[in-house]
């Protein structure tokens, strides 16, 4: 079996085992997306993942868990903070076109591959955007405008806080993507969560399927707005984190 087939046979396997039913259209674009990476790989080295099974459910499927940690309304704006290759935010937004969504990533090469790849999938109501964290969430247009914030193991929770709340609408959630061992991070980060207006929800705990890895989806409501000193400047969050 080719790879593409073999991406296929475990993506349709992968996708049902975690509640996911993709269409013949979904399943092309996941594929096609298949494709762009290998391509891309080659000139903007993306992800050390490439065999099929493997970013069949470490990559796609793991980034769909999203959505089973909330509903996500219709037409709801989300932000893909530090995205990398493009997740989780590619996989969500084939998965539900409705959403209007933003890829965000500090590399400029990333977000060359991502307007690429946007555009050769036809993603209408989806933009790559070259920025850092910092300097995003304090940008008017942008500051306090996301209905969601979804993230994938970019840093400690207490750092990628002070990222990724500063843009979530109050009343709205900061879902982080995270291994298996995350009691450590959420200590530490409670902190940064009061000051910034976060409110830990819930930590879903879950395993991909067929390779059985473990996951935990850190659910966080915003509850009030982020005084406006937060996101520091660039290099700060990271080089001391709120405590």
């Amino acid at each position: 079996m080719s790879k593409l087939g073999q991406l296929i046979t475990y993506l349709m396997k992968a996708s049902e085992e975690m509640g996911f039913s993709l269409t013949n259209q979904q399943l092309q674009l996941f594929q096609r997306y298949y494709e762009l990476i290998l391509e891309g790989n080659q000139k903007f080295n993306l992800t050390a993942i490439t065999e099929p099974a493997d970013v069949a459910v470490k990559h796609f499927v793991d980034s769909l868990t999203c959505l089973s940690a909330l509903a996500v309304p219709e037409g709801a704006r989300v932000l893909d903070v530090g995205t990398g290759a493009g997740f989780p935010g590619v996989p969500l937004k084939i998965y539900r076109p409705d959403l209007n969504i933003f890829l965000m990533d500090s590399s400029k090469k990333r977000i060359t591959f991502l307007n690429e790849t946007i555009a050769s999938l036809g993603l209408a109501s989806m933009q790559a955007v070259h920025h850092r964290a910092e300097d995003f969430g304090q940008r008017g247009e942008f500051r306090e405008g996301f209905d969601f914030v979804v993230s994938r193991a970019v840093a400690r929770l207490a750092v990628l806080a002070e990222y990724c709340l500063p843009c979530v609408k109050v009343g709205g959630y900061f879902v982080s993507q995270k291994g298996p061992e995350i009691d450590n991070e959420i200590k530490e980060a409670r902190k940064a969560l009061e000051i910034l207006g976060g409110e830990l929800q819930q930590v879903k705990n879950l395993k991909l399927p067929i390779i059985h890895d473990g996951r935990s989806l850190v659910i966080i409501k915003k509850t009030k707005a982020t005084p406006l000193i937060y996101p520091r400047k660039a290099g700060m969050p990271a080089k001391k984190p709120i405590q």
